[in-house]
């Protein structure tokens, strides 16, 4: 069953959301040629402990691998669910970050990917490409559409451009969980899939590649990587369903 949030669970969420907001920019600041992932990943702790939250991500378990860091820092090739280390990164670099909090008992999850310095054009049209599938994919959230609405707005904008859609990881529902239903994929048929109703809380979040859709996970038990070393990058909000409309709860206060 999917979860429907009563009006007070929608303000504690944005709150979540507004405080995740406020450490991505305090993160986002730090970013540039030289950096480690791992100086990132401090940063993130810092803010969100400061910020009266917890690590959604530290500690989460699937099976028995346990994820050992604040933030995924996933660069280049890597997908998704990185693990923040002593990699330095270079100009040139597609880096995605991405970050979660609980607050008050509910979790929000952000992620965003940028080019270190100057990068090549590929890489520059990869990162703009899937913001603006994000921003597509919000756009159809609305009372009354279907989560198929949602992932053919992404694919439909990205596939016509050459770039592959990541089709094995997937955005989910949230709230007193990280991962609720439904499942949110970036590919679909419009007009099918789960009923988007008032109240409900997803996460989009476009994973699109500079070539295949297939991706691996690597012996660490967690980063996932294009099976053909392509680049690739991720941007992710927050979404409530609303009858006015969808409403991104990561943005800043």
């Amino acid at each position: 069953m999917i979860p429907i949030k009563e009006p007070w669970e929608l303000t504690v969420m944005r709150t979540a959301g507004r405080k995740l907001a406020e450490v991505v920019e305090r993160v986002r600041e730090r970013v540039a040629d030289g950096v480690t992932t791992r100086d990132l990943d401090r940063i993130a702790e810092e803010a969100i402990l400061a910020a009266g939250a917890k690590p959604a991500f530290k500690g989460y378990k699937v099976g028995r691998a346990v994820f050992p860091a604040t933030i995924c820092a996933s660069v280049n090739e890597q997908v998704v669910h990185g693990i923040p280390s002593k990699r330095v990164l270079r100009a040139g670099d597609v880096v995605s970050l991405d970050f979660g909090l609980v607050y008050g008992g509910y979790y929000a999850d952000m992620a965003y990917s940028t080019c270190i310095g100057e990068a090549d054009p590929d890489a520059v049209r990869l990162v703009a490409a899937t913001e603006e599938a994000l921003r597509r994919g919000i756009a159809k959230a609305r009372v009354g559409a279907r989560i198929g609405d949602i992932g053919h707005a992404v694919e439909s904008f990205v596939r016509p451009q050459g770039f592959g859609v990541v089709t094995q990881m997937v955005g989910h529902g949230i709230g007193r969980k990280m991962h609720e239903p439904p499942s949110v994929p970036n590919y679909g048929k419009q007009a099918t899939g789960d009923l988007l109703r008032a109240g409900m809380v997803i996460a989009i979040e476009p994973m699109i590649t500079l070539g295949t859709d297939d991706t691996k996970i690597l012996g660490d038990q967690w980063t996932v990587v294009t099976e053909d070393n392509s680049r690739s990058a991720h941007f992710e909000h927050t979404v409530a369903i609303t009858p006015a409309g969808p409403e991104v709860l990561t943005l800043p206060g």
